[in-house]
C-alpha cells in the first residue's frame, strides 16, 4: 500500500481530536486508515467499489461508493471536522467540498498542478490545478489558510503539486 502523503500526516494534528473526517476520492484508503488509527471517525468515499472494498468493516471507517462527478451531491448538508482530498480534482465540486467543513473544520487538500505533464499523468489541464487555485478556492469559501505550497516534488515520484491546509473559523 502507498504510504500516506507527508502533507496529510503533517496537518492531521490540526483536525479536532476524535472529530469526524471525510476522505474524499479515497482510493484504497491510505488516509482513511491513517485518521482511523489516530482515533477519528472516518467516512471514506470513492466511486470505485473495488478500491474501497478493503475498508469495509474496518474499525472507525465507514466506506461508501459514490460517483462525485454525476448527479446530485451526495454529501449535501454533512459537516466534518476535517476533509482530506489527495490526488483528485473535480472543479465543479470544489465549493461543495469547502462547504462540508463545520466550525473549526480543517481542509487538507493536495493534488497535481499545471506542468505535471512533463512528469507523467495526470496531464490533462482538466485535472491539473492552476497556480494558486486552491488558495483562491479556499479564500472564496471563507477559509483561513494555514499552509500552502506549490511546485516540484521528487517524492513519491517527480511531479508538480499544489497543496493547502485551511480552516473554517
Amino acid at each position: 500500500m502507498i504510504a500516506p502523503s507527508p502533507w496529510v500526516v503533517r496537518h492531521l494534528p490540526l483536525v479536532a481530536a476524535g472529530g469526524r473526517v471525510l476522505d474524499l476520492a479515497c482510493g484504497n484508503g491510505r488516509h482513511a486508515r491513517l485518521f482511523a488509527t489516530a482515533g477519528y471517525a472516518v467516512l471514506a468515499v470513492d466511486r470505485d467499489f473495488a478500491a474501497i472494498a478493503g475498508l469495509q468493516g474496518m474499525l472507525g471507517i465507514t466506506a461508501l461508493q459514490f460517483d462525485l462527478e454525476t448527479g446530485d451531491w451526495p454529501l449535501a448538508g454533512e459537516r466534518f471536522a476535517g476533509v482530506v482530498v489527495a490526488n483528485y480534482l473535480w472543479r465543479p465540486r470544489l465549493p461543495d467540498v469547502c462547504a462540508l467543513l463545520g466550525d473549526g473544520g480543517v481542509l487538507i487538500y493536495e493534488t497535481f498542478m499545471v506542468g505535471n505533464a512533463a512528469y507523467g499523468k495526470p496531464s490533462s489541464p482538466e485535472f491539473l490545478l492552476r497556480p494558486g487555485e486552491l488558495r483562491a478556492v479556499a479564500g472564496a469559501a471563507g477559509l483561513r489558510e494555514l499552509a500552502f505550497t506549490e511546485g516540484y516534488v521528487d517524492s513519491p515520484r517527480p511531479a508538480l503539486r499544489q497543496a493547502i491546509c485551511a480552516i473554517r473559523e
